[in-house]
């Protein structure tokens, strides 16, 4: 059993990332001590590596926390579950990608309409004019 610097420590993070965890119930401390510090364990690293694993890959914190609680109840759940979560992230990520993929082509139309000539002012600029609707 250690104490919330030494978990922190050992993850790589704050102290106080590790209260934000367990103030938004991602993780719990494994007791307390005699003098009222919490205390945690080797699982709780092991939480802590799982969220900064699912942190990684864009997961939010709300779906985070299902998939730990899933976790924590593995014989209750079904991996259909977990692919659910998972899936619906993927289908967000390709939407955010073709809205990304669409500001691009439009931002490189302009971009690339513009003659940018140091010595031209700005009032005849494409970009400008194309923001305007003009």
């Amino acid at each position: 059993m250690f104490q919330i610097g030494e978990l922190a420590k050992r993850c790589g993070v704050t102290a106080d990332t590790l209260r934000f965890y367990e103030k938004n119930q991602l993780i719990r401390p494994a007791g307390r001590s005699k003098s009222g510090y919490r205390l945690y364990d080797e699982n709780n690293q092991k939480q802590v590596g799982f969220i900064l694993k699912a942190k990684d890959l864009g997961l939010s914190l709300e779906e985070i926390k299902e998939l730990l609680e899933i976790k924590l109840e593995a014989t209750e759940h079904s991996c259909a579950e977990v692919k659910a979560i998972t899936s619906a992230k993927l289908e967000l990520i390709d939407e955010k990608i073709l809205e990304l993929t669409r500001i691009r082509n439009a931002l490189r139309k302009i971009n690339d309409a513009c003659c940018g000539h140091v010595d031209d002012d700005a009032s005849h600029c494409s970009i400008l004019g194309a923001l305007a609707n003009e």
